[in-house]
């Protein structure tokens, strides 16, 4: 991979960061997964899985890294519909 492109896959993925009111930065994977190219959301979360079958085989605890969450977004007509998202801590 180019050297370039690592610096711009570094830099979005960077920009994507959240940070709570206490000082901890975490990512939405939905966001993540546009940044990653990947057009549907249930193979994404194959991705995640993934991820944190990793961390718990490192002997990490996966809640101190995936935390499942919620979020409203809008729809056409002004309506409104809650879908599952997860915050991705590093």
């Amino acid at each position: 991979m180019e050297t370039q492109l690592i610096y711009t896959l570094t830099n979005n993925f960077e920009d994507l960061t959240h940070t709570t009111d206490n000082g901890v930065e975490f990512w939405l994977a939905r966001d993540l997964q546009q940044l990653l190219d990947y057009t549907q959301w249930r193979n994404f979360e194959l991705v995640i899985k993934k991820a944190k079958t990793a961390c718990e085989l490192s002997e990490f605890r996966i809640s101190d890294h995936f935390a499942d969450v919620s979020k409203t977004i809008e729809m056409p007509k002004g309506a409104t519909k809650e879908i599952s998202d997860i915050h991705a801590r590093r």
